[in-house]
């Protein structure tokens, strides 16, 4: 079956690049504006066919200044008999660009563990999953520019601090910073399945490196939103990393104050975390923590101090996620209306896309 919205993909996939116009990194003015936030899809061919396209539908008929998908791009492991890309062929991330290509406002992506991490899975092709970060790096980061039709331009980690499939030193493009009204957003590559430190063949070496570039990046970030001034900052990466001992189904055990990892798994967070609830303690003013990868849209304030007090500038939001058993059943999106002037500077609206509503129909 082919939709109106399959063929809007298609032909954005064709025209993208073309029809590009860029913006600044550090668009300025006053005024409200809002952003769409998604992640954690497509996971199967009718997600893939019809939910996404639907889903990119409903974004392009509302006003956005851009998106941010927060990784994975497929279930973490293939199905059998797929006619999409479900496996970690270059197909997925041709059709992944499509998708981003197709958004009428600029496009932004940081990857997610079945991208990359998780692809040297036999499941999944068996492929280096280093060597399909660096292919990732080619299809989406390549340039300073956002995806979409309509262009932003980026502030990127170019510091060799990454390694590639070599093991050699190699920039972490996939990291991105831009400033837009008053309010910095950052992308992250903080990747779950252990952040690399575990399933099929975790890599402690390249862990170790990108963690220390993603502290560096964090850093960076919160220093310069501080000397621009701006009201607020919003983070977005894939992996749930875990705040504390509430969610055990979803997201690995941690002691909130010391935010070591107490289940037993290696812990490929708690130095990041650490570093984010200082910097976040120091930043003072809002800041939005954007995530995938357990799949339970939610928003709420998980994050204590060494004390055991919630930090009340401090938000959580994770977006929509697979639920391929039920069709297009959580294929969603966030709208966050941004206003610089006011106190908390964000507010958050789940937008349950009409067409792809499955337990109860539209009216």
């Amino acid at each position: 079956m082919t939709s109106l919205p399959r063929i809007r993909v298609a032909r954005a996939l064709a025209a993208g690049a073309l029809s590009a116009v860029a913006l600044s990194a550090c668009a300025t003015g006053l005024g409200d504006y809002e952003i769409g936030l998604w992640g954690d899809m497509p996971y199967s061919d009718l997600q893939a066919q019809v939910g996404v396209p639907n889903l990119i539908a409903d974004m392009n008929a509302h006003a956005l200044a851009f998106t941010v998908h927060d990784g994975d791009l497929k279930a973490g492991n293939s199905t059998a008999g797929s006619v999409t890309p479900t496996t970690c062929s270059d197909a997925l991330y041709t059709q992944g660009l499509g998708y981003f290509n197709a958004l009428r406002a600029p496009a932004m992506l940081t990857p997610g563990d079945n991208d990359w991490t998780d692809c040297d899975r036999s499941s999944n092709g068996g492929y280096n999953a280093l060597e399909r970060l660096d292919h990732e790096r080619q299809v989406f980061f390549s340039t300073p520019y956002s995806m979409g039709q309509r262009r932003l331009r980026q502030e990127v980690q170019t510091d060799r601090l990454c390694l590639d499939h070599n093991g050699a030193a190699t920039a972490c493009v996939e990291n991105r910073r831009w400033t837009y009204r008053n309010v910095t957003y950052v992308t992250v590559n903080v990747q779950g399945s252990c952040n690399n430190l575990c399933d099929t063949a975790p890599d402690a070496a390249e862990w170790t490196a990108r963690n220390n570039a993603n502290i560096v990046w964090l850093q960076q970030s919160f220093a310069q939103a501080k000397a621009r001034g701006s009201a607020a900052i919003m983070l977005i990466s894939q992996a749930n990393p875990g705040w504390d001992q509430a969610d055990p189904t979803r997201a690995p055990l941690r002691d909130p104050k010391t935010l070591a990892e107490t289940d037993g798994q290696p812990d490929g967070f708690q130095a990041y975390l650490l570093a984010l609830r200082d910097l976040t303690i120091d930043f003072q003013k809002p800041v939005a923590y954007v995530h995938g990868d357990s799949h339970y849209q939610r928003i709420d304030k998980p994050f204590l101090d060494a004390q055991g007090r919630r930090l009340e500038n401090f938000t959580r939001v994770e977006t929509f996620g697979d639920n391929a058993g039920n069709g297009t059943n959580d294929v969603h999106w966030l709208r966050v209306r941004v206003r610089p002037e006011t106190r908390e500077v964000f507010s958050y609206q789940p937008m349950i896309v009409p067409a792809n509503r499955v337990a109860v129909p539209a009216p």
